[in-house]
């Protein structure tokens, strides 16, 4: 169990925390929620420990492992993505050499009897148990088997991670972080470079981890699908509730309503105590009523009302000066890294006052094609071309790259503000919840939902006519989406949008470039429409097949032609292989499996074997022979399938 104890953090004569308390179980699933800049991303780099409070502390048991996803985080690149991945397992190569070590102890040893032996034989049980716990036994495997899981395909383990986009690279960090199922999982917005199927296999995963987890996300469902435990945030404040997300906003609604009403009620005993009191005050009839009286109000508790954070964004664009009819116009467009093409062919075009979306899966060339058009990136074949009097607002997904972190809040838009609006700039700021001292915080201090509405407020400054934003609610509370969303509603501007956040999409879009596949494809209509269309596709696409299936089962009398029928049988002979090789390779696992269960006896029993580097070199043997077989079965059964 980690214990939170009185946790204060100040900032100059900022507090965020005060007096912060509460622990953390071994299988407790607990949302952190509060509004951006609250201090959610902060607790969790005190738990982690990059940060230190100002006061309290943090106490976690020995050999307690804790996993740490942040919002920012730095990539390595110059290896292949299944080698960067095994880099997970170096606690699983200490271990491997612990159990090595000690062995050979054993092995040399000869007091068989006394404690300190035992004490050896004791350090080796528990180094094997968490070496099988930990996923010793097939590394590559489950390696490949979480990288499946976050929408990688095997074909992209041999590609050097560099041809990937930031997204991808994240979720490699993501598959590290899993793989070496730390006691503790701290997760902050997990999502923001997840797509829909990615994000479905993180929630079951979630669901079914080992460990603790403390999960920062924006994400409804997934809070209700995983947490059981909400942890809110509030004026500097923790509030513990023993639920999920949905559960927990009803509760603490409840819980104001009890706690106005106690007030209130506690208000008109006290407001008659007092009139009683001052009426009678000076006749001497009734100064023992008096005296009770007031000793009576000085006994009552008064009951306290929590504190509510009622601060909202309050976004409006300026008026956007009149472009051309076309504000974009692209044709054949092709992007490559190496020799990997994005996609190629991209005809594009938006016409003045559209507001359009780019969707898709991450890596399909959505940011890449934005980029393109904010003319922030080159590209290899095609045309790209802005309309008359087209001046472009590009909000990226990655504020770090675009913003000085060594900065003030106010510097950030002094340095760009030009003309009268120079004179606005602390409204602006104050429009996006910048006020009073925290206009002079460093940029380096925010939390990402302060840095995300620090770039928004830069696209007042000048009154762009087409607005180019990258999941710019990433970062965003609940409250303050439906906010930007109003805003871009009733912006009278172009917009292209890139985001995954259907909810958002919906009412505000009315055209759409779907990325797949290495292909742009346009479709009119709002989200949901195209929702209904790509549903429809896929149930075309299943009918399709099973036209296929029905006609490769019909008689001969059916004018099915001689080629037909050896393209059959030349199908079933190949899958009755596939099914005989499938088999020998069941055989083979299970007999090294066995294999492998006797030599792990062996080595919880070593008095009683000859324990020798013979034996290790054996028991590598089987171990890699397993995984070998493990890989071989997994693409046979692809194959059959």
């Amino acid at each position: 169990m980690i214990s939170i104890d009185n946790i204060t953090v100040e900032f100059g004569g900022f507090t965020l925390f005060n007096d912060v308390s509460f622990a953390i179980n071994p299988r407790d699933r607990i949302g952190l929620v509060g509004k951006n800049g609250a201090g959610k991303s902060t607790l969790l780099k005190i738990l982690i420990g990059l940060q230190t409070p100002t006061a309290g502390h943090v106490a976690i048991p020995q050999d307690y492992t804790v996993g740490y996803l942040p919002q920012q985080m730095s990539v390595t690149d110059g290896k292949t993505v299944l080698n960067e991945t095994l880099t997970a397992f170096a606690r699983l190569h200490s271990l491997e050499q612990h159990i090595v070590h000690v062995t050979q102890q054993l092995s040399e040893r000869t007091d068989y009897e006394s404690e300190a032996y035992h004490k050896l034989i004791e350090q080796l049980n528990d180094a094997n148990d968490q070496y099988h716990v930990l996923g010793g036994d097939n590394q590559e495997g489950e390696a490949e088997k979480t990288l499946l899981g976050l929408g990688f395909k095997r074909s992209d383990f041999t590609r050097p991670t560099s041809e990937f986009s930031g997204g991808w690279r994240m979720r490699i960090e993501m598959a590290k972080i899993l793989l070496q199922r730390p006691n503790l999982l701290l997760l902050d917005e997990p999502t923001n470079h997840l797509d829909i199927e990615a994000i479905q296999w993180l929630e079951d995963y979630l669901k079914d981890y080992n460990g603790a987890v403390v999960l920062i996300s924006h994400d409804r469902a997934l809070l209700d699908s995983v947490t059981n435990r909400t942890i809110e945030l509030l004026l500097g404040k923790a509030h513990d509730y023993k639920v999920a997300y949905s559960k927990y906003t009803v509760l603490r609604r409840e819980r104001r309503e009890q706690q106005m009403a106690a007030y209130e009620n506690q208000q008109r005993l006290i407001e008659k105590t007092e009139d009683f009191i001052e009426r009678f005050r000076y006749k001497a009839t009734k100064s023992n009523q008096v005296q009770s009286r007031i000793k009576q109000l000085g006994k009552i508790e008064r009951i306290e009302i929590d504190d509510e954070d009622n601060a909202a964004l309050h976004i409006k664009f300026p008026p956007a000066p009149r472009s051309g009819q076309v504000v974009l116009q692209s044709k054949e467009v092709m992007k490559r890294y190496g020799s990997h093409i994005i996609f190629s062919n991209a005809d594009i075009h938006i016409e003045r006052g559209e507001k359009v979306a780019f969707v898709g899966r991450n890596g399909e060339g959505k940011t890449t094609m934005l980029r393109i058009v904010a003319d922030n990136l080159p590209y290899e074949a095609g045309e790209v071309k802005t309309g008359h009097n087209v001046t472009i607002g590009y909000f990226a997904q990655n504020q770090d790259e675009i913003m000085s972190t060594d900065i003030t809040v106010f510097d950030t838009l002094d340095r760009v503000a030009v003309g009268d609006i120079r004179t606005k700039l602390r409204d602006i700021l104050g429009a996006f919840l910048f006020r009073g001292d925290d206009v002079h915080k460093k940029v380096q201090v925010l939390s990402g939902g302060e840095r995300s509405r620090l770039a928004m407020a830069k696209l007042m400054l000048q009154p762009y006519n087409f607005l180019a934003l990258d999941e710019p609610t990433n970062h965003m509370d609940m409250r303050s989406k439906d906010i930007l969303k109003h805003a871009l509603v009733a912006y009278d501007g172009t917009l292209l949008v890139v985001s995954h956040d259907r909810e958002f999409l919906d009412g505000l879009v009315d055209k759409i470039y779907e990325f797949r596949d290495g292909k742009v494809k346009e479709h009119l209509g709002g989200i949901n429409d195209f929702m209904k269309r790509r549903k429809l596709e896929n149930l075309h696409e299943i009918e399709r097949k099973q036209k296929q299936k029905a006609n490769a089962e019909l008689p001969d009398s059916t004018n099915k032609t001689n080629e037909d029928r050896l393209a059959k049988k030349e199908e079933e002979r190949r899958l009755r292989k596939l099914k005989n090789e499938l088999a020998k390779v069941e055989q083979a696992v299970a007999e090294h499996e066995q294999r492998l269960a006797e030599m792990n006896a062996m080595l919880a029993n070593p008095e009683a074997h000859v324990i020798d580097d013979a034996f290790y070199a054996e028991y590598k043997r089987v171990k890699n022979a397993l995984e070998r077989k493990m890989y071989e079965w997994e693409l046979l059964s692809e194959q059959a399938e």
